[in-house]
């Protein structure tokens, strides 16, 4: 990978794999002449912020389930992950424990009945804290995009909500849209 920056699509990672392929991330990074990992810092119910109360439909202070992740690219840090679920969907099952889950998340979900139908994305950048700019290996003066993913099922129900913080300058976000 000559290139340091990274042209991503969001449409691999809504698609459950196939039984015995290994999560999205991974064989995309494999793909590109890199290997791709993630270190899950943790993962289990916590009370739903507002925004992520608003993006799943439940009560502000509420329990969901969160998987905080670092992924990494050839071994350096170049996105922080939270995904968060609904208690309901995610209680009791792999989404709530630290270990890695074969497949990816999204496998897992159409596992358990619930497929993604939509798919709502805003990005926005500005400048990361100081948490965000250590965890990522940034410079004082170097911004972050923030991607906020909603997935709905086809009654229009979330089922998982992304908040992800990545390095502007070694990002690049491809949106394909098929008309009809």
């Amino acid at each position: 990978m000559s290139d340091s920056r990274w042209v991503s699509s969001s449409m691999p990672y809504l698609t459950p794999r196939d039984r015995g392929q290994s999560d999205t991330w991974g064989a995309e990074a494999v793909a590109r002449g890199g290997k791709g990992g993630q270190r899950i810092v943790h993962a289990g119910e916590v009370p739903a912020s507002d925004e992520v109360a608003d993006l799943l439909g439940v009560a502000a202070g509420g329990a969901v389930v969160v998987r905080r992740r670092i992924i990494e690219l050839n071994g350096r840090p170049c996105e922080l992950t939270d995904t968060y679920y609904p208690a309901a969907i995610a209680r009791g099952t792999r989404l709530a424990e630290r270990g890695k889950i074969p497949g990816g998340a999204v496998t897992l979900l159409a596992e358990l009945g619930h497929r993604g139908a939509r798919v709502r994305e805003d990005v926005t950048a500005r400048m990361p804290g100081p948490d965000e700019r250590e965890a990522l290996h940034l410079e004082a003066d170097e911004p972050v995009l923030r991607l906020s993913r909603l997935t709905l099922n086809d009654a229009d129900q979330p089922i998982q909500a992304d908040l992800i913080v990545m390095p502007a300058h070694r990002q690049q976000l491809r949106y394909e849209i098929r008309i009809g």
